[in-house]
């Protein structure tokens, strides 16, 4: 089991920028490909970015395409998610998620963070 925390959400306003962290605590963190994925009241979560256990290999939901960008530091066991030009309809609650396999289901994920509310004020 990989505990993790998240942290870095907040409020900014509409066209700034936030850097969400990730931080697991297994040893064995770069075996895992990670996902971030968000979720607004009343709905389920979403996938929004994935990254390969390596890193070298990155996806991303359409909605955040050419504003958010996805790292990992496997030194530092952390995964990021670089968010610019926020939108207000990006606010929600952001979870990071780890799996052994590569996958943008949020149901096959099985490692999940807290959680962490970014707010995006118009």
């Amino acid at each position: 089991q990989v505990q993790l925390v998240e942290s870095g959400g907040g409020l900014v306003q509409a066209g700034g920028s936030l850097r969400l962290s990730c931080a697991a605590s297994e040893s064995t963190f770069s075996d895992y490909a990670m996902g971030w994925f968000l979720q607004a009241p009343g709905k389920g979560r979403k996938f929004v970015a994935g990254i390969s256990s390596s890193g070298g290999s990155t996806y991303y939901a359409d909605s955040v395409k050419g504003r958010f960008t996805i790292s990992r530091d496997n030194a530092k066991n952390t995964v990021y998610l670089q968010m610019n030009s926020l939108k207000p309809e990006d606010t929600a609650v952001y979870y990071c998620a780890a799996s052994r396999i590569w996958t943008m289901l949020a149901s096959a994920y099985d490692n999940w963070g807290q959680g962490t509310q970014v707010t995006v004020a118009s």
